[in-house]
């Protein structure tokens, strides 16, 4: 049964959004048309502080193909009905599935799911958009193809594709996951299809080897934006190490980040560490072991005493780094002697051979143990960037520390050194469920978002609810720029409209 009332996409009448929905329906098939309640109940769940009915989509539409997907652009366009395309729809602590304005029609491409091609000798790899990293995984072991894969912190339930378009970043060499994309096929809001790079070369065999091609580099474009649907993107894979080890770095003060830091940069820079040093201070740490309530029953954020007191137990310091060193035996062990007396000299407990699944190519979830810390499926991430300097990450430290306690929230942070840059990861935690406890996590990001640019420090990314007001924080004429190729690649605004902030 229809609800008194359905969402319809803004300026589109229910007349005209009927039409458009039998049109649909004739492109990809009735059942690939999602429109009753209980259908887009999947495409509602959100775990980011806002109401899921401020978000809710007027209709589902599941293409299998690139031809389907130019026949649902081509009904959109006619009707002026906005689409908000997604992969797996697992953007996880920044908006889900959920388009960032009600009422738009879900593109999902989750059918879309091969793997169209691995290359074992240049380690390439290309894949459609429902293609997940524990399908890709699966693809490589079972075949014995030495080539690892690069997890981002959703792990195994994600998708290349979504991951790299919002240039997410993973835990190896490969962490940067944009920089190890090399040719994307897209459609645009017209129906046209590119291909980048040498892709548009009849011909070519070069399509994931080279990605600049000929003239200006487009892939850019389309990453974190609405320009256009990828339906196909190029990957390049690691080679698998003769070996590696694992580093844990422990500090035994609260202070020592600063510390950390400035160790590990020239380390990083030099090529000894390749891969992401990641920081994890003891609460975040603590999520994986314990709930909440576990240690502290009362009012406001955990004490610290219970915090350290708890962490102390485990072995887990105030503040953990890890990095791994691939590469021979050979390379491996002159390296390890390099790290450990740096650390070591710096303060730092240094510890080899330490277990992090993310770092080896394994398929782990445990990045989703920080969501029982409260329970009711409330997660939001502030991913503020500075360069990577010690000073700056205590300034970062200090900023959230003080918003997070006076809200009354807890502090878990994952500080994350890639190369010249600092990536101060904090996930905010809470019940979803409960009214209060919603409004306060969003008043608190909303406070942490502004006060980390107040002393620039620019996010990277940001979830559906917020993206408007991170597009203003970067200023008009990048706001400017951003509207006028809209407007040149879809000019009736059909593509993701507020995706990043951007507008025709």
């Amino acid at each position: 049964m229809r609800p008194a009332r359905m969402v319809l996409p803004a300026g589109v009448s229910s007349a005209v959004f009927a039409r458009a929905l039998s049109e649909l329906r004739r492109v990809v098939g009735a059942q690939s048309v999602l429109a009753e309640p209980e259908e887009l109940a999947p495409y509602r769940k959100i775990l980011i502080p806002a109401a899921a009915d401020e978000y809710a989509p007027s209709a589902a539409v599941l293409a299998a193909t690139v031809e389907q997907v130019q026949g649902v652009l081509a009904v959109c366009n006619r009707f002026k009905v906005p689409i908000w395309p997604i992969s797996t729809g697992r953007n996880f602590g920044y908006g889900s599935a959920a388009p960032a304005t009600r009422g738009q029609v879900i593109l999902d491409l989750k059918r879309m799911d091969q793997i169209l091609n691995v290359d074992p000798e240049l380690g390439t790899a290309l894949v459609e958009p429902g293609v997940t990293y524990a399908q890709l995984h699966d693809y490589l072991r079972d075949r014995s193809i030495p080539l690892w894969i690069d997890f981002p912190g959703g792990g195994p339930l994600v998708g290349p594709v979504g991951n790299t378009l919002e240039r997410g970043m993973g835990s190896t060499p490969y962490a940067d996951h944009f920089a190890h994309a090399c040719g994307m096929e897209v459609v645009l809001a017209d129906g046209r299809v590119l291909r980048t790079g040498m892709g548009s070369l009849p011909g070519s065999d070069a399509w994931q080897a080279y990605r600049y091609g000929y003239g200006p580099y487009l892939d850019g474009v389309f990453t974190q934006s609405s320009y256009g649907v990828v339906t196909k993107l190029g990957l390049w894979l690691m080679p698998a190490p003769a070996a590696y080890r694992t580093v844990l770095v422990q500090y035994p003060e609260e202070r020592d980040l600063g510390r950390a830091i400035e160790t590990a940069r020239p380390l990083v820079l030099g090529g000894t560490i390749r891969n992401p040093c990641r920081l994890r201070n003891a609460t975040l740490m603590l999520t994986a072991l314990y709930r909440r309530t576990d240690l502290y029953q009362g009012e406001g954020p955990v004490p610290q005493s219970a915090i350290l007191e708890a962490a102390r137990d485990h072995g887990i310091a105030p503040w953990n780094l890890t990095f791994s060193l691939y590469g021979t035996l050979e390379q491996i062990a002159p390296n390890l002697d390099i790290v450990t007396r740096a650390f070591a000299s710096s303060g730092g407990q240094v510890t080899a051979d330490y277990h992090d699944g993310a770092q080896a190519n394994q398929l782990e979830l445990d990045a989703f143990s920080l969501l029982n810390w409260v329970g009711g499926g409330g997660l939001v991430w502030l991913s503020p960037i500075s360069a990577a300097r010690g000073v700056d990450a205590l300034r970062q430290d200090a900023i959230a520390r003080s918003i997070l306690f006076r809200r009354g929230f807890d502090y878990l942070a994952a500080p994350t050194l890639s190369g010249r840059s600092l990536n101060y990861l904090v996930p905010l935690v809470f019940d979803h469920g409960d009214a209060q406890a919603l409004e306060r996590a969003r008043m608190c990001f909303l406070e942490l978002l502004q006060a980390f640019a107040d002393n620039g420090f620019g996010l990277d990314r940001v979830g559906i609810d917020f993206m408007g007001h991170l597009a203003r924080r970067y200023g008009e004429v990048n706001r400017d720029v951003n509207r006028a190729v809209k407007r040149a690649l879809d000019p009736n605004g059909i593509l993701a409209p507020g995706k990043s902030g951007i507008r025709t």
